[in-house]
């Protein structure tokens, strides 16, 4: 919450308050200090403050103007005698433009005498006044609008002119988007001429061609060929597989898209039909009025819709000040000129507390045509500026509904009644059980899209899914509605362990996976199966490699895989705990990791998405939360520190790095607690080769190995004293509050004594003095190549290994060519023995 800046007007005066000398340690102090205070004020806006002082100034420095005029007409006075010459130089410069000013705009009002300029524009000359010292006098206010009215219709004019010479194809620059990870991708030049040749046969609406034009997709993925004509033409439901980063987004927005102006040209073309029930179709005069707003809000609402979904605006009281400085400017110029400010779409609020609006009741009717779930929130975020991209010249509203977000600002969404909806599955039903308007008829449902749909429906991931998917299998049932449903492990298979079959009968057959997802979400006829994936399930870009170590060995080379392969990294780990763990230890050893867990607010998961987006060389620490779905550019490393335990999870955390055709690396560090899931995710991906092992510089293992213990220890303090500290001052407070003692043995470590808090507090700074000083040493060198006189005829230089210019993939494929070359050489050797 940033502070409110306030500022003092002061109304009254300030008077003296009498103090008691018996305050004062001294005597005859009561006549040096003074006391005073002030009753009469008023708290202002220091923006408006400082608006309403420059228009003050401006309006004192007219009235002087005014009156040296006066002084001018009747002689020099003794004042402008005093006054230095460069002042008085100034002075007859600032008149002259006024004069001057005056001038043109009494010229203007002769030559052009319109009716409707003259109510703004005209001033009434008052009988009998002939010169302007006469004027100023009684009608000051009056010459002060006349100049400001003159002006502001000179450069009205300017405008007008330019205007009229500028070639009429000069758009006005683009409102600036917030900030988003997600930017990144889509920002291509609109002016950009792109070929939309190979779209066309896709049966896609020309609003979306439109869009795709402006974002520069030239040609669409192959899922996305495959998928459209089914979907738009045959209406079919999809089941799509495909490889991380293909596209699979695009896939099911734009058929979602077609859908829904499909509906509205029904709606328009059943406008005849006289209204009957609920689920009737909209009246033509009130579909038509929303047709025509759509464009504008389309316009408008973006903007508001992606600051709520982005969650880092500024908070409610920052918004509240800002629109509220902005109604006192407003005001305060309508008070001088004698304007009325017309306000329209003015929303007000009904005895019951429901909102009525002054648009048509079309809108009211608007039913939410598509669904988007996805498993995380992130993810909604990301699908939500893809869809708002290429519906952009659709006029589609979309809301996004997930957890971390206030409900009353996503209530506020939902009452624009969006025809899209992007959500996951836990404050989607709860807003479902607390029956919103927009969310209570799903039956007009006309696309329902699950996301990353293997990780969906795994039993005990998402309850309020499965009671949502009930609802909209039985009670909210529609046969129009059509179904999507993707996923990069979408047909992945397992093998079920021996266990299972030696307990049940030996003709079992083992389901397939396919199946029991058609199940679970409710697709009964045949759909369309469209399997993209590799027998790797992993893209071919991407070079997969591993590092065997023990466990506490792990963070060493961590921390050397992030000195000398500086870049966008992605470290993946298991658990929470061990993500906040490296991130103390990386930030005390300077690398400045982003945590991103399901534990931190929503604001600051965002916050961080996008710093490591922005930034060129930073260290994402993640759960499984960022694995799936995230698009995020240019990663290139991927470092699993603890082994996934699913092979479905391993393809979706190697899936963030060699995106779109690019390359990129995904480390495995293994330990001996690893080898059970590593070998069982080699099983599953059908690896007929063992991944190579990456390379690693022995020589400065020892002095990274020094580091890194050192930051251990002072993590493992710092640890320790936080936990204390935050145990003991929850019991001594809740003691004290109870007026109880509290022994020794409830807290943790005990009494310490502040001779001991010191001791540790200096061994603490000790061993931050000592790392700051092994921080500054170089662990790599770079390659001398010039000559130095020295006396012993070489350059002493401290054994440290080489600094690597060249990328972790350049180095782990010169590897493999030196090994091939070792290889190669051993058969020729073997060959020459023979033929000896």
């Amino acid at each position: 919450m940033k502070p409110k800046k306030r500022g003092i007007q002061v109304r009254g005066t300030w008077k003296a308050v009498p103090v008691d000398p018996s305050v004062f340690s001294e005597e005859n102090m009561d006549g040096l200090v003074c006391f005073e205070e002030l009753t009469n004020y008023r708290l202002v806006d220091s923006k408006a403050a400082i608006k309403e002082n420059k228009k003050k100034k401006g309006r004192e420095a007219k009235k002087r103007s005014a009156r040296d005029r006066e002084g001018g007409s009747e002689g020099t006075s003794d004042k402008e005698l005093t006054t230095p010459a460069k002042k008085r130089k100034k002075k007859k410069a600032k008149l002259k433009e006024v004069a001057e000013g005056e001038e043109n705009g009494e010229r203007e009002e002769e030559g052009t005498q319109d009716p409707d300029d003259s109510k703004s524009e005209e001033t009434v000359e008052a009988p009998g006044v002939d010169s302007l010292s006469d004027l100023t006098k009684p009608t000051k206010n009056k010459n002060r609008k006349k100049v400001r009215r003159t002006k502001e219709a000179g450069e009205q004019k300017a405008k007008e002119a330019t205007e009229e010479e500028t070639p009429a194809k000069v758009t006005p620059p683009p409102k600036k988007k917030p900030k988003n990870w997600t930017n990144v991708t889509l920002s291509h030049s609109l002016d950009r001429e792109t070929d939309l040749s190979a779209w066309k046969d896709l049966l896609v609406p020309e609003p979306v061609l439109q869009a795709l034009g402006c974002l520069g997709f030239s040609a669409p993925t192959p899922i996305q060929a495959l998928t459209l004509p089914s979907a738009i033409r045959d209406k079919m439901d999809i089941l799509g597989a495909a490889e991380t980063g293909s596209g699979k987004t695009l896939a099911f927005a734009i058929p979602m898209i077609h859908t829904i102006l499909e509906w509205r040209r029904r709606q328009e073309a059943m406008s005849q039909v006289p209204l009957g029930s609920d689920s009737s179709p909209v009246p033509m005069e009130e579909e038509m009025q929303t047709g025509e707003h759509d464009d504008g809000e389309a316009e408008q609402e973006p903007d508001e819709d992606e600051e709520e979904t982005k969650l880092q605006g500024a908070d409610d009281d920052e918004e509240e000040e800002n629109t509220q400085a902005k109604y006192d400017d407003e005001d305060f110029d309508s008070q001088e000129l004698g304007c009325v400010k017309v306000i329209e779409d003015v929303e007000f609020i009904d005895a019951d507390g429901e909102m009525s609006t002054t648009k048509t009741q079309a809108s009211q009717k608007q039913p939410l045509l598509g669904l988007v779930l996805t498993p995380t929130r992130e993810l909604a975020v990301q699908v939500k500026h893809h869809v708002d991209a290429v519906a952009q010249f659709a006029g589609i509203k979309t809301a996004i509904v997930v957890g971390g977000m206030a409900p009353q600002k996503q209530n506020r969404l939902l009452k624009r009644r969006p025809e899209i909806v992007i959500a996951t599955p836990g404050r989607l039903w709860e807003l479902i059980k607390e029956r919103h308007p927009h969310l209570q008829n799903l039956r007009q449902l006309r696309s329902l899209v699950i996301d990353e749909a293997d990780r969906m429906v795994e039993k005990g991931h998402f309850a309020e899914l499965e009671n949502l998917l009930e609802m909209l299998n039985n009670s909210h049932f529609s046969p129009e509605r059509q179904t999507f449903v993707f996923s990069a492990t979408l047909t992945m298979k397992h093998q079920l362990p021996s266990r299972i079959f030696q307990k049940k009968s030996k003709n079992m057959v083992q389901r397939d996976k396919l199946e029991t997802l058609m199940e679970k979400v409710g697709i009964k006829a045949k759909p369309k199966v469209i399997d993209l994936t590799r027998k790797e399930a992993t893209v071919e870009t991407l070079t997969e490699t591993r590092i065997h170590c023990d466990k506490d060995e792990k963070d060493f080379y961590l921390y050397y895989f992030l000195l000398q392969y500086p870049g966008r990294t992605m470290v993946f780990a298991n658990s929470i705990d061990c993500i906040k763990r490296l991130s103390s230890l990386l930030t005390i050893l300077e690398c400045t990791p982003l945590p991103l867990h399901a534990n931190m607010h929503q604001k600051q998961r965002l916050k961080n998405l996008e710093r490591f987006a922005e930034k060129d060389r930073c260290v994402l620490l993640t759960t499984d939360v960022a694995a799936r779905g995230l698009d995020i550019p240019d990663v290139q490393h991927v470092i699993h520190y603890q082994v996934p335990r699913t092979s479905e999870t391993y393809v979706h955390r190697s899936g963030r790095t060699a995106r779109a055709t690019k390359e990129g690396l995904s480390l495995l560090l293994i330990g001996p607690d690893d080898m059970i899931n590593f070998k069982k995710i080699y099983r599953t991906l059908g690896k007929d080769e063992e991944l190579p092992l990456f390379p690693v510089q022995t020589k400065c293992m020892a002095e990274i190995k020094e580091r890194v213990n050192l930051a251990r220890k002072i993590e493992k303090i710092e640890y320790h004293n936080s936990r204390e500290k935050h145990h003991n001052s929850w019991f001594k407070q809740a003691a004290e509050a109870l007026e109880l003692e509290l022994d020794d043995d409830v807290l943790l470590g005990g009494r310490k004594d502040t001779h001991e808090e010191q001791q540790q507090q200096k061994v603490v700074k000790s061993l931050k003095k000592h790392l700051k000083y092994l921080l500054q040493q170089p662990i790599f060198k770079n390659v001398m190549r010039t000559k130095y006189p020295t006396q012993m005829g070489k350059l002493a230089l401290p054994d440290l290994p080489l600094a690597k210019y060249e990328s972790a993939l350049e180095s782990l494929s010169s590897q493999g060519r030196k090994e091939r070359e070792k290889q190669r050489n051993m058969k020729k050797k073997k060959k020459q023995q023979q033929q000896d």
